[in-house]
């Protein structure tokens, strides 16, 4: 039997951690509300500083004001401290 390689390996041990976690969480689901891969990313960072209740009220204004990636980086950063 041939040796597997060291990203083989990695990838027989990531679908072996999905498969334990959907058999675990069957009915786990995102909460956070997103459009694109990049809310998700934005809603994701916000969480991790309350809850996801609070970060949809939060998103659901700020995904209708910045809808690319170059607004956000062209915004005025204390208009995100202010939310």
């Amino acid at each position: 039997m041939a040796r597997r390689t060291l990203e083989e390996q990695k990838a027989m041990r990531a679908r072996e951690i999905l498969t334990r976690l959907r058999s675990e969480y069957p009915d786990a689901r995102i909460v956070l509300d997103y459009a694109n891969d990049w809310e998700l990313l934005v809603a994701v960072v916000l969480s991790a500083q309350c809850t996801d209740k609070i970060v949809n009220q939060v998103t659901r204004s700020l995904f209708q004001r910045y809808r690319t990636v170059q607004e956000y980086a062209s915004a005025d950063p204390e208009e995100f401290e202010d939310r």
